[in-house]
């Protein structure tokens, strides 16, 4: 009986056929996309749906989410040949970014595939050519091998090792085919489509006046033709004869414009749909005269996402190419790690404030360098000379007061006093401020009760306390990080 349960262990119980029954004998799993199986068809209905303007711009700014990002090669703290080969024929050779292009059609069609087209180059099997092949000529098998099919063997067959890359999109044991991002946006275009050309025909039916022509009673078919024909061109061309005892009469389709913003409104609806299948919100492509910065900020936190999705994507594909090209030609598991990452800029703030700190005579230490800004081992370095000056900043500010004379002592006492009155004053304001409404009622009962201050000597005097509260309380901080 324990050998029966450990052989359990060992084999795959819930498969598709123990599960569902399902057999194939051409070994291909139908996609099970719900847009694709009612239709009938294969992707290709959905590359038509990029010919669509709003589609094709969300696509974009997707897309370029991952491909404004820069990219490096980490060789692993290991600077050795093999290393170099893959960083030097990334910067050479291999296009990083058509390569991150072809990848990101995964999202949108469920899976990309790219052949990998090798070469014998310096001893080495190195990538010649990347290429984006067409999806429609591959499938899955249900244990999510890939299959291409060819004229010899239309129910696909298997394909070599470190030949084709695949990327996938949320891809699972029930769907290796990957999740669409155009499925979801098929409807919402075939309806927009359908919309605008209803709209179109409006336009042309009433966005014009109706030309009405009048003959008297009697006239013959032929002459009441005749005078059609002629409305015909009037319309046209603007100009017309007619006979003296005809008349027409211009009638305007008033009351339509109601009618006209039910198309309006369809358009709208179906392009905020397509925005959210793409980009996960509305805001930053539908946002027009509404809209707030707290929203927008939410939004593209939403859309941040995404951006890291769509990046682990790229990462894990184009890493999966480095790992084919370290095992046929230098074997082991140090191969590189290709990442992306954004750019960031340096906190200013933070730079002024430790900039203060460090002409008091604190000093930083070099985890905390690595730390603040974001710098990496072996990018800063903490010199001798930056320690030297640091230490003479502090030995300086400790150095024991000389004896003052008279005039100084008088000039210190003034100063103290100064400083007193100042103290005073800012209480004074902070219980104003603590008790007033609104800014403007605040700055007349602080003027009120000071009749001799000035807004400008206030500011400098705030703008002074507040330094030095900045700096003791950013000395604090480092303590605690050094």
């Amino acid at each position: 009986m324990a050998a029966k349960k450990t052989g359990d262990l060992l084999s795959e119980l819930a498969t598709h056929q123990n599960a569902t029954g399902f057999i194939s004998f051409l070994n291909i799993l139908p996609d099970p996309d719900p847009v694709l199986k009612k239709q009938g068809k294969n992707l290709s209905i959905y590359k038509e749906l990029t010919s669509d303007d709003h589609l094709f711009s969300v696509m974009g700014t997707r897309i370029a989410g991952v491909r404004s990002k820069e990219w490096a090669i980490d060789r692993g703290g290991s600077k050795t040949r093999q290393a170099k080969i893959i960083d030097d024929l990334f910067k050479n050779r291999i296009k990083p970014f058509e390569l991150m292009g072809a990848i990101m059609e995964a999202p949108f069609f469920g899976y990309s595939v790219m052949e990998v087209v090798w070469e014998r180059r310096d001893g080495l099997y190195l990538p010649a050519r990347i290429v984006g092949k067409p999806k429609e000529w591959f499938a899955f098998t249900p244990s999510g091998e890939l299959l291409l099919k060819t004229k010899a063997n239309p129910s696909g067959e298997s394909v070599p090792a470190f030949k084709f890359l695949v990327a996938r999109s949320r891809a699972s044991y029930e769907n290796p085919y990957g999740e669409k991002i155009l499925s979801r946006c098929f409807w919402p275009v075939v309806f927009k489509k359908g919309g605008i050309r209803f709209w179109v025909t409006f336009a042309e039916k009433y966005g014009m006046p109706f030309l009405v022509g009048k003959k008297p009673r009697g006239t013959s078919k032929e002459e009441t033709e005749a005078l059609a024909d002629q409305l015909e061109n009037m319309v046209q061309d603007a100009i017309g004869v007619i006979p003296d005892d005809a008349s027409i009469e211009i009638k305007e389709a008033s009351g339509k414009a109601s009618s006209a913003d039910v198309y309006e409104r369809l358009a709208a609806f179906m392009n905020a749909s397509i925005s959210k299948a793409v980009l996960g919100q509305t805001l930053t492509t539908e946002v027009g005269d509404t809209g707030s910065y707290a929203a927008s900020q939410t939004h593209d936190q939403v859309r941040g996402d995404l951006v890291d999705e769509d990046t682990h994507l790229v990462e894990d594909t184009i890493n999966t190419l480095i790992g084919w090209i370290w095992e046929l030609n230098f074997g082991g598991n140090s191969a590189p790690i290709f990442s992306l990452y954004q750019e960031e800029e340096v906190d200013k703030a933070l730079a002024e404030r430790d900039e203060i700190l460090s002409r008091t005579g604190v000093r930083f230490t070099k985890n905390y360098y690595m730390k603040a800004y974001g710098f990496e081992e072996g990018d800063i370095e903490v010199t001798e000379a930056s320690v030297a000056a640091a230490q003479s900043v502090q030995s300086f500010s400790e150095t024991p007061p000389k004896p003052k004379s008279a005039d100084a002592l008088d000039a210190q006492s003034k100063a103290q006093s100064t400083k007193e009155q100042e103290q005073e004053i800012l209480s004074g304001v902070l219980r104003i401020l603590d008790s007033a409404s609104t800014y403007e009622e605040a700055i007349d009962a602080i003027l009120g009760a000071y009749p001799t201050l000035t807004l400008p000597s206030l500011q400098n005097t705030l703008e002074r306390l507040n330094a030095n509260s900045m700096i003791l309380g950013g000395a604090e901080i480092a303590a605690d990080q050094l």
